[in-house]
């Protein structure tokens, strides 16, 4: 199984994910979160993601019903990885952050509809 590595911008948060072959649940979201971040996501069950480095340079953040936990890096602010509400026992990643790995390359990813999931009006 490939071993993937992941970083923010400035590389004080480092960490690795553990692949089932190609990246799989490629996709983007429409809630208004992520419309704004526009990141390209994949997952991975909760025990496939380790931070190597940093972590106490994570920020959380979280909203709605605060149930999924969204974590940015502290220093410059990127989008690293969630714990979506819908699975918590997984993780849901930038596909952006990992090296090696063109998020512009992937065609065809759908958008789930995660704006018709929250209590929330934006």
């Amino acid at each position: 199984m490939p071993i993937l590595n992941g970083s923010c911008h400035c590389g004080a948060v480092e960490y690795t994910v553990e692949v089932d072959g190609d990246l799989e649940n490629l996709r983007r979201c429409n809630c208004s979160l992520c419309r704004r971040k526009g990141a390209l996501m994949a997952s991975v069950p909760g025990e496939k993601l380790t931070v190597t480095k940093g972590e106490d340079k994570l920020t959380l953040y979280q909203w709605n019903l605060k149930i999924a936990k969204h974590y940015f890096c502290s220093v410059c602010g990127i989008y690293t990885f969630h714990r979506p509400r819908s699975a918590p026992d997984t993780y849901g990643f930038n596909v952006g952050c990992l090296q090696g790995v063109d998020p512009y390359s992937f065609t065809g990813v759908p958008v789930r509809d995660g704006a018709a999931l929250s209590l929330v009006d934006d």
